[in-house]
């Protein structure tokens, strides 16, 4: 995929170093990344920047990523062509089953590997570029 069509993605984690390695990781693959570290945050990013992947952790203090995946996907405008990627320590089958059920599109266990995440995000990019 040509860089200058991959997607942009809002990466959020209250876990600054977390957020800070997958921005380091994905930028110098061409992703033009955005970072928020919490739910408020988050939104007011996905506002602004109108991105396509988000990848979100679950566990956040105020604004969980339960909520602001529902909030995403609510979105009258962005929530349809989104996807959201819950990064998450959870790893319990229910927790797997409240993600789909929130509106995610898919999950990455922590604790990641790197090449694991992006390989990840690739194919929920290629979804993206199926569907424009």
């Amino acid at each position: 995929m040509p860089e200058s069509q991959l997607p942009s993605i809002l990466v959020v984690d209250d876990n600054e170093d977390n957020a800070n390695i997958i921005r380091d990781y994905l930028e110098p693959r061409g992703y033009q990344i955005a970072v928020a570290y919490n739910g408020d945050e988050a939104m007011t990013l996905f506002e602004a920047m109108k991105p396509s992947l988000v990848l979100l952790d679950v566990m956040m203090p105020g604004r969980d990523g339960w909520q602001v995946c529902r909030e995403m996907k609510a979105h009258p405008t962005l929530g349809r062509n989104i996807r959201v990627i819950m990064v998450t320590a959870l790893q319990d089958w229910m927790d797997k089953r409240q993600a789909i059920e929130t509106g995610a599109d898919d999950f990455v266990e922590k604790p990641f590997e790197l090449a694991k995440l992006a390989a990840v995000v690739e194919r929920n990019a290629a979804q993206l570029a199926r569907t424009d």
